[in-house]
């Protein structure tokens, strides 16, 4: 077996891959349904914007379920959480397979959405201890390429797959992937752990600060703002642009790379000026949101800016992520669950919105509007933040003893982006 200590010098161990193996299916059953409306609509005999329901639960079951299992789980064994997540991600995936009723199936996502927060918030903890404190920021890294490598190779075979076998053969695979992760990840997960003495005191008390709050609402508007987009390109690419249906997984592949890019290249530029990285983001994010409205009738213009959409939105993430994470002092388990949520909560409401919009007389050009005025709104927590980076107030940190806060140039420890 694997060794799961992690001391030997640049190799993880085996665990943090079968981890991220898990973090990729949790990234692929959330947007997926994207690739698939055409296929779930038919088959479950419902709108489109209808069928976008389905992300936007999966996202509500994740703002709830990200903090709620953090907290539930800190006490609980940690290989039987993520065992047991795995396991009920799977069941859920099957009983969405075998169902025929669009509320059936939207219960099951709602479930999944729980286990993936169950998942999310132990599989961190677990990766970065296997790891040791000199690999931990790599194990991490890792975790989070699982989610967007699923953005670049699950979603597009998932939608290939949909088209030949109907949107029924992606949950099937899901299901049986998750299974057979929870086996390995069953074997490999060490039975005896160590666990740091956690303080719910501690973890509430590090809320109360200010500038982390800003944080989660960049992260809340610049994942609305494309998950908004996103959530209903599929009808834009087809009945717009007119790329065929067995085309859009490709254009969705630009899409995954897109954000792959802006994922790292976003961490790298943040960690030297993270506010004009953001703020830059945010504001060619909501121009191309914006550019994607009159130019979505050529096919390979809007393939262009879906891959433009990838690489400015995400590019926040990573540094949004890292601010939230300094301003939390000693107490991170909490607030990264809530960074989870904020981009949840970013992914509901837009895709909501969005899916009210496609029903107007906007029609398909409704989501790109939606997002361009959401993606917009990111510039004002931003701005925020970096007006009070540079006041020089203390901030609490988890003990309760005054610290200088850092300017928003400082150098903010390379956190890669929940989503």
């Amino acid at each position: 077996m694997p060794s799961t200590s992690g001391t030997t010098p640049g190799k993880l161990p085996f665990v943090v891959w079968v981890l991220a193996a898990g973090t990729f299916l949790m990234g692929t059953t959330e947007f997926v349904i994207a690739g698939l409306l055409p296929e779930l609509s038919t088959g479950l005999g419902v709108s489109t914007s209808r069928a976008g329901l389905l992300i936007t639960v999966f996202a509500v079951g994740m703002i709830i379920g990200a903090p709620t299992m953090a907290l539930a789980t800190l006490r609980l064994p940690q290989r039987q959480t993520i065992i047991l997540a795995l396991a009920v991600f799977s069941l859920g995936h099957m009983v969405a397979a075998l169902s025929t009723s669009f509320t059936v199936v939207l219960a099951a996502r709602v479930v999944t959405a729980l286990a993936t927060g169950a998942f999310w918030s132990v599989g961190f903890v677990v990766a970065t201890a296997a790891a040791g404190p000199q690999q931990a920021t790599r194990a991490t890294g890792v975790m989070i390429g699982g989610l967007t490598l699923a953005n670049v190779i699950g979603v597009p075979i998932g939608s290939f797959a949909g088209q030949f076998v109907g949107w029924r053969g992606p949950f099937w695979a899901l299901a049986a992937l998750s299974a057979l992760a929870a086996v390995f990840i069953g074997r490999f997960i060490p039975t005896r752990e160590q666990r740091a003495t956690v303080s719910l005191r501690a973890e509430f008390g590090a809320l109360r600060q200010g500038r982390l709050w800003l944080a989660l609402s960049a992260a809340v508007f610049i994942m609305g703002g494309v998950l908004a987009t996103y959530s209903y390109v599929t009808p834009l690419l087809t009945d717009r642009a007119g790329i065929p249906a067995g085309a859009v997984p490709f254009v969705l592949i630009a899409f995954g790379a897109g954000a792959l890019g802006g994922t790292t290249t976003g961490g790298r530029l943040g960690e030297r000026r993270p506010m004009v990285t953001t703020i830059t983001a945010a504001a060619a994010t909501a121009l191309v949101l914006l550019l994607m409205i009159p130019l979505s009738t050529d096919a390979v213009t809007v393939t262009v800016l879906v891959f433009l959409m990838g690489l400015t939105g995400f590019a926040v993430n990573p540094v949004v992520t890292a601010l939230a994470m300094r301003f939390a002092g000693d107490a991170p388990t909490l607030t990264s669950a809530l960074t989870t949520s904020a981009f949840n909560v970013g992914v509901a409401g837009g895709s909501f919105i969005a899916g009210a919009a496609l029903d107007s007389s906007l029609g398909v050009t409704g989501p790109p509007l939606v997002g361009t005025v959401i993606a917009a709104l990111t510039l004002l927590p931003l701005i925020a933040l970096a007006v009070r980076g540079t006041s020089g107030k203390s901030r609490i940190v988890a003990h309760g003893t005054a610290a200088p806060a850092h300017a928003p140039s400082d150098r903010p420890a390379r956190t890669p982006s929940h989503h």
